[in-house]
């Protein structure tokens, strides 16, 4: 018989939830809403069969946009938001390790994807292109070496050719409530929540 969630745990989803909801009409230079983007996303792992985790690191991918709090026009005034730090520390309490590290690490698996595939950085939308420059362009062979090495490197640049997909004025997509229980799969285990919000 499975658990039902506790209070705290639904609290957090509903926040999540609440926040793409007010929020995710935002569009940050692309063609599609924060919303609609991490909707696509989830749905393109959605149905290439990946694990929950993966789903939800995707649909989660950008959560640090919608907290920033600097504006959609923040890249065109020079700033780097750092979005992917900021939804890491935001979702780490709750989220099992290898979601956090797919959100954390993403920006940095865009980097390494433009570095070893010169196809990647030419495809890249003319958003994601400003955007790198501000997040220190492409890896080094140094950078990618280190980037490799994390454990959860491979996690996030699946993230990350999923964020490249999910970028398709119009494209029908499950609802965001659709994803909750793929949420909820993705959760730190309870006693390990706990220790964490300590």
């Amino acid at each position: 018989m499975t658990t039902p969630p506790s209070a705290r745990r639904v609290d957090c989803l509903e926040e999540i939830l609440t926040t793409y909801h007010r929020y995710g009409h935002a569009h940050y230079g692309e063609s599609v809403s924060e919303l609609e983007h991490a909707l696509q996303c989830a749905t393109f792992a959605l149905r290439a069969g990946e694990p929950a985790v993966l789903i939800a690191a995707c649909l989660l991918h950008d959560y640090g946009h919608l907290r920033h709090g600097l504006g959609e026009d923040c890249a065109d005034r020079g700033i780097d938001a750092g979005h992917e730090s900021i939804g890491a520390a935001a979702l780490a309490p709750h989220f099992q390790p290898a979601l956090v590290a797919g959100v954390a690490l993403h920006v940095e698996a865009k980097r390494y994807l433009c570095f070893a595939e010169p196809e990647h950085l030419a495809r890249l939308s003319p958003a994601s292109s400003q955007s790198l420059r501000l997040q220190g362009g492409p890896h080094d062979a140094a950078a990618a070496r280190a980037f490799l090495a994390h454990p959860h490197s491979a996690l996030a640049l699946r993230v990350r050719r999923y964020d490249e997909l999910g970028k398709v004025p119009g494209m029908t997509t499950p609802s965001l409530d659709a994803f909750r229980d793929v949420l909820l799969a993705a959760l730190r285990p309870e006693r390990d929540a706990a220790v964490a919000q300590s």
